[in-house]
C-alpha cells in the first residue's frame, strides 16, 4: 500500500479545505459577528500540519492502486468531517455534536443537532451551507469520475450502456477533464439558483446560502423553519426546480450542455422512472389525505415535501411529521428509492430499484414459461445478469445494515418510529426524520449520534466502499 502518496494526497485535500474557511471568515467580517477568530484559528490548525505533511511526502514516487482508491474515497469524508468539526467545537458544541453536524454537512445529509438557527452568527450558518456544497461536488466527481474506474458505486451503470449512462468509464478522456466539466455544471447551477432565489425575494445572504444546500441536495437552512420561513410559492417553486435538477444524473447534464444532446433527458429510462415514482408519491399522498379527511395539508405542501424527500434533500415547508402516518411513511419509502445515479442525491438509487423490478418481472415470466428466453432490458438496452446480481447483493447488504443500525439505535431507548425514521433519514442522506427527530437530533444520545454518523457515511459511500475495508481479503497482499 502506498502510504506516503496517500498522506501526500490527503495533505493536499485538507490544505485545500482549509482555504474554504476563509469564506465564512470573510462573512464574519462583513456581518461583524463574533465568530471571526474561530475560523481564523481553525484555518491555522488545519493548514499548518497539512503543509508539513505535504512537504515531507512531496517526493513520494509509489503508484497508487485500486485498494488505495477505496481508502481515498472513504477517508475523503472521514478526514474532512473531522477537520470540518473544529469550528463547531470552538463555538461551544460538544465533540460528538460537532462531528455529527460536520458529517451531516459533508455527506449532504442535512440532519442537525442545532436549534435556534435564527439567532446564530451568519458566518457559522454560511459555513454549514458551504460544507454541504463541497460535499456534494466531491460526491459527483467521485461517483462519475473515480468510482467507475474502481468498479464500485455507480460503476456498473456506466459499463452497461443503459440509456442515460456512459458508453465508456469516463465522460471525457481524462478524469481531470471530467472533474472540470462537472465543476462547471455544478457552479453554473449554484449561481443560477442563487440568482433566482434573490429575484423571488430572498436576501442576498439567504439566496447564496440556500443555493449551496439546494444544488448539493443537502437541506441545511439558515432558519429553523427551513423553506417554510419564507412562506412563498415563488421561492418554493425555484427550490423544487433545482432539487429536481440536482437529483438527476450529472452525466445527463453533461450530454445536454457539452454534447448538445438535450433529448437525452427524454430518452433516459432512469429519469422517467424517478419522475414516475415522484408522481406516484404525490398522487397517493393526496389520495390518503382525502380518504382520512385530513385537510391541514394543501396540495402545495404535499408537492413540495414529496419533491424534497424523494430527492433526499430534506427541506421542509411545514411540519409534515404531524401528517397522517400513512403519508409520512410513504414519503420515507420514496426517500429509500432515492435520486438518480451520478447525482448528489442519496437513497438506494432509482437505477438499482428499476433493475430489481425488471429482474423480478423476468423471473416471474420464467416461472410461467420455463423455456422462454427473456433478457433483462432497461429501455432498449440489455443489462448483463451480473449487474442484476450485484444490485441484489447491494440491496441485501443494505437491508442487513439497516436492521443492525436500527437495533443499535433502539438499544439507546428511542421509540420505534423515531429510530426507524432516523436510520432511514441518515442512511439515505435525507436529514429530517419523524417523532423526536422531526426537528433536530439534539435529544439523541451520544452513542446514538455515533450510530447515525456511521449510517450517514455508509449511505454516502453506498455501503460496499466502506465495508470492503473491514474484510481480510482487502488487506491481503
Amino acid at each position: 500500500m502506498a502510504i506516503k502518496p496517500l498522506i501526500n494526497l490527503f495533505s493536499i485535500l485538507v490544505m485545500l479545505f482549509s482555504f474554504s474557511l476563509l469564506a465564512p471568515f470573510a462573512v464574519s467580517l462583513v456581518y461583524k459577528d463574533s465568530a471571526s477568530n474561530i475560523f481564523l484559528l481553525t484555518f491555522l490548525i488545519i493548514f499548518i500540519p497539512s503543509v508539513f505533511s505535504w512537504y515531507f511526502t512531496r517526493n513520494a514516487q509509489e503508484e497508487m492502486g485500486v485498494k488505495d482508491g477505496f481508502i481515498i474515497i472513504t477517508l475523503f469524508w472521514v478526514v474532512l468531517s473531522a477537520a470540518g468539526s473544529i469550528p463547531f467545537a470552538l463555538s461551544g458544541m460538544s465533540l460528538i455534536d460537532s462531528f455529527f453536524e460536520s458529517m451531516s454537512g459533508i455527506t449532504t445529509t442535512g440532519a442537525t443537532v442545532i436549534k435556534g438557527l435564527d439567532l446564530m452568527p451568519e458566518s457559522i450558518l454560511f459555513y454549514r451551507q458551504l460544507l454541504q456544497w463541497m460535499g456534494g461536488m466531491g460526491l459527483i466527481v467521485l461517483a462519475i469520475a473515480v468510482m467507475p474506474l474502481l468498479g464500485i458505486g455507480g460503476g456498473q451503470l456506466y459499463k452497461t450502456e443503459i440509456p442515460g449512462a456512459l458508453s465508456d468509464q469516463k465522460l471525457t478522456p481524462r478524469i481531470k477533464e471530467t472533474a472540470q466539466a462537472l465543476w462547471a455544471i455544478y457552479l453554473a447551477l449554484t449561481a443560477l439558483c442563487a440568482m433566482m432565489y434573490f429575484i423571488m425575494g430572498m436576501t442576498p445572504f439567504d439566496a447564496i446560502s440556500h443555493s449551496l444546500s439546494t444544488v448539493s441536495i443537502g437541506g441545511f437552512s439558515t432558519h429553523d423553519e427551513s423553506i417554510g420561513y419564507f412562506d412563498s410559492v415563488a421561492i418554493e417553486s425555484v427550490c423544487m426546480v433545482f432539487m429536481l435538477l440536482s437529483a438527476l444524473s450529472y452525466a445527463l447534464h453533461y450530454f445536454a450542455l457539452y454534447k448538445k444532446k438535450p433529448l437525452k433527458y427524454f430518452y433516459d429510462s432512469e429519469l422517467r422512472f424517478f419522475i414516475s415514482i415522484l408522481c406516484l408519491v404525490v398522487a397517493l399522498s393526496v389520495l390518503i389525505a382525502y380518504l382520512v379527511g385530513y385537510n391541514d395539508a394543501s396540495f402545495r405542501q404535499i408537492l413540495f415535501q414529496s419533491v424534497s424527500i424523494v430527492s433526499t434533500t430534506g427541506f421542509v415547508s411545514t411540519d409534515y411529521s404531524a401528517w397522517p402516518t400513512a403519508i409520512t411513511f410513504l414519503l420515507l419509502i420514496g426517500a429509500f428509492i432515492g435520486a438518480c445515479s451520478g447525482s448528489v442525491g442519496g437513497g438506494i438509487k432509482s437505477w438499482r430499484v428499476l433493475i430489481m423490478i425488471n429482474h423480478a418481472k423476468i423471473n416471474i415470466i420464467r416461472l410461467v414459461h420455463p423455456n422462454a428466453v427473456v433478457s433483462l432490458k432497461i429501455g432498449s438496452k440489455a443489462v448483463d445478469d451480473k449487474v442484476a446480481e450485484s444490485v441484489w447483493g447491494f440491496f441485501s447488504i443494505y437491508v442487513i445494515c439497516f436492521m443492525l443500525l436500527l437495533l443499535s439505535l433502539l438499544a439507546t431507548g428511542m421509540d420505534f418510529e423515531s429510530a426507524f425514521s432516523a436510520i432511514g433519514a441518515c442512511l439515505n442522506n435525507l436529514g429530517p426524520g419523524l417523532g423526536m427527530v422531526s426537528e433536530t437530533y439534539g435529544s439523541v444520545t451520544d452513542f446514538g449520534k455515533g450510530v447515525l454518523a456511521l449510517a450517514m457515511i455508509l449511505g454516502r459511500l453506498e455501503i460496499f466502499t466502506l465495508l470492503v475495508l473491514f474484510t481480510t481479503v482487502f488487506w491481503e497482499k
